[in-house]
């Protein structure tokens, strides 16, 4: 099931913290890295992802946080936001590290697609560490394409040439 998550009031934090666990976890060593308890730096890292998307994603308009869900266990997420007009920021696709290579996110991936779609033409872009090799296939499966050898970031508009720019565009029907 998909779920559309539009304030943060409807997130439920350890849910969505359990997908990025891995990456979270990752991230200390480069958020904290004389912190010498690792479990107290994932705990800041996980403070400071959740204050960063109370604070500024989801006071951005047309910010949304994407869940593929089942049986009330939250396997996948990814969050978008508008940029420009029928422009779309993707970000942050990640699945459980419990739950991949099982198609999670690919499945999340086109249900958003799908859902974008009811609204008209669009593009939805997205900036892919050219190492990420899952993502590319995750993306490409979703008829994503490479549009530029360098990934952009639309919020901090920065360019990236450890990233590939990807693109899904809508023409509409």
């Amino acid at each position: 099931m998909l779920r559309k998550i539009m304030k943060y009031s409807d997130l439920d934090e350890r849910k969505l913290m359990d997908i990025y666990s891995e990456s979270n976890y990752d991230n200390t060593e480069y958020f904290y890295p004389d912190e010498k308890d690792k479990e107290k730096a994932v705990k800041l890292v996980e403070t400071n992802f959740c204050d960063f998307l109370k604070n500024d994603f989801f006071k951005r308009e047309d910010s949304v946080y994407w869940i593929y869900e089942e049986n009330g266990e939250w396997l996948s997420a990814l969050r978008t936001c508008m940029v420009q007009r029928d422009v779309y920021y993707l970000e942050a696709l990640e699945t459980r590290p419990d739950h991949r290579r099982n198609g999670y996110g690919a499945l999340l991936l086109s249900n958003v697609v799908e859902e974008l779609k009811k609204a008209g033409p669009f593009r939805l872009c997205d900036c892919v560490s050219k190492k990420n090799i899952a993502s590319l296939k995750t993306h490409e499966k979703c008829d994503f394409q490479i549009a530029s050898e360098e990934g952009y970031d639309y919020l901090s508009k920065e360019t990236d040439n450890r990233y590939f720019g990807l693109e899904y565009r809508y023409l509409g029907e």
